[in-house]
C-alpha cells in the first residue's frame, strides 16, 4: 500500500506527520518505508538523522541502474526504512517525477506500507505517484488563519488537495496539526470537513514542544517522547490509518 501526504501550506507539519505515521505502524511491526517526494526541497531525511548518506532518492531517480535498496536506510530507534532526499542543488536538477512514480510501484511490494512525503502545494513532483498510490493524507494547519475566516479557509484547502485524490480513486483522510489556540474551535472545523466535506480526520495534533525537539534529535517524537501530548494524538491517527489498511 502506498500513501501520499500533502498539505496545502508549508509549514503544516506534513513530514513531522509522514514520519510519525510511518513510526507508528513501523511500531506494530509493519514493515514500512518512508519516501521523500519532495524533490526540491527534501527534508525528510532530517527527521530520522540521515541528512548526510552516499546514496538517496535523487541517485536513484538520476541513475536508473543504481539498485534503489542501497538508497533505504533503516532507522535504528524506530525500525522505520527511509529513502532520504539530497540536499545538493546539483542532485536535483534534471529528476523524472515519472520516475519517482515507477520507483515507487516497482518498491512498495516488498514493504507493507509505503509513505510518500509530497511537496507543498500543487504535488509536481509526485503528481504521476497518485496513479500508484492508495491513500491521500492531507495535513492542515489552521492557526494561521483568521478566526473570521478560517472555516472558509480550511474547506477551500481540503477541497482542493482532495479533488486529486479523489480523480485517482484516493482513500482520504486529514490531520489538523498544530493545534493552540484553535482548540476552542476545533470539534467545529471537524465537523465541517467530515460532515460537509466528507472527509474522516484522522486526528488533531495539539501543538508541543517535543515536536522540534525530536526533529532536532533526528527521531520522531513517537519514539522520542511517546507520553507527550502531540505523540499520543499521532498514534491515535496511526490506529485509524491501521484500520484502514489492514482491517
Amino acid at each position: 500500500m502506498a500513501v501520499i501526504v500533502m498539505t496545502g501550506r508549508g509549514g503544516a507539519g506534513k513530514t513531522t506527520t509522514t514520519a510519525n505515521l510511518s513510526t507508528y505502524l513501523a511500531q506494530r511491526e509493519y514493515r514500512v518505508l518512508a519516501i521523500d517526494g519532495d524533490l526540491y526541497l527534501p527534508n525528510l531525511g532530517f527527521h530520522f538523522g540521515m541528512d548526510n548518506v552516499k546514496y538517496t532518492v535523487h541517485s536513484i531517480l538520476r541513475d536508473p541502474s543504481l539498485n534503489p535498496e542501497w538508497a533505504i536506510y533503516r532507522h535504528q530507534e524506530t525500525g522505520v526504512y527511509v529513502m532520504p532526499g539530497s540536499t545538493n542543488l546539483k542532485d536535483v536538477v534534471g529528476i523524472s517525477p515519472q520516475r519517482l512514480r515507477d520507483l515507487v510501484e516497482e518498491i512498495k511490494y516488498k514493504f507493507g506500507v509505503v509513505f510518500v512525503d509530497s511537496p507543498t502545494g500543487v504535488p509536481f513532483d509526485t503528481l504521476p505517484t497518485f496513479e500508484v498510490a492508495d491513500y491521500q493524507i492531507i495535513v492542515v494547519e489552521i492557526e494561521r488563519s483568521p478566526i473570521y475566516s478560517f472555516e472558509v479557509m480550511v474547506e477551500n484547502e481540503v477541497n482542493k488537495l482532495k479533488a486529486l485524490g479523489e480523480e485517482y480513486g484516493l482513500k482520504i483522510g486529514v490531520v489538523l496539526n498544530k493545534v493552540r489556540e484553535s482548540a476552542d474551535f476545533v470539534d467545529k472545523i471537524i465537523d465541517i470537513i467530515e460532515n460537509e466535506l466528507g472527509v474522516p480526520v484522522l486526528s488533531w495534533i495539539p501543538f508541543d514542544e517535543a515536536v522540534p525537539e525530536s526533529i532536532n534529535v533526528g527521531i520522531p517524537v513517537l519514539a522520542y517522547k511517546p507520553k507527550s501530548d502531540a505523540a499520543l494524538a499521532f498514534a491515535e491517527a496511526g490506529e485509524v490509518l491501521e484500520s484502514w489498511i489492514f482491517g
